[in-house]
């Protein structure tokens, strides 16, 4: 993946994080995957007074790829406008892994005010729980 298109995802990450409802932690993220055939999907952090019915940004984006027929995604930036960069919760590198083109991808974390960290999927979730892993089941095309 070019420069280029490595600035462009985190920017549309960083566009992302301006529509983030988060009335009650105030703590604003936004995400953009990168499909395999090139599209980018974004999404934000959505909170909600029952909790565990918030949403992460990383789950929106993903979701919405999916909703538009993306199955693999090959990179996805992560951003917040905390001090440090910030990095996928563990139920978001799981969704991430049931996408990962190839088995891997680029993630690329973030932090408002210009940190950003590059890593791997596989470094983040070692050991993904696959369909594989599932018996009577087959790892997905």
């Amino acid at each position: 993946m070019t420069a280029e298109r490595i600035e462009t995802l985190k920017a549309r990450a960083l566009q992302a994080m301006q529509g983030a409802y988060a009335p009650y932690s105030h703590f604003r993220v936004g995400a953009a995957v990168l499909a395999a055939d090139g599209a980018i999907y974004t999404g934000c952090n959505i909170e909600n007074s029952a909790y565990s019915a918030t949403c992460c940004a990383e789950r929106v984006a993903v979701f919405s790829a999916v909703a538009a027929g993306a199955r693999q995604i090959t990179a996805v930036a992560i951003v917040s406008d905390s001090q440090g960069a910030t990095y996928p919760c563990g139920v978001c590198r799981q969704v991430l892994s049931e996408f990962a083109a190839d088995g891997e991808m680029q993630v690329y974390c973030g932090s408002a005010g210009g940190q950003w960290l590059e890593t791997t999927l596989s470094r983040l979730l070692p050991h993904a729980f696959k369909a594989a892993d599932m018996p009577g089941h087959e790892e997905k095309e």
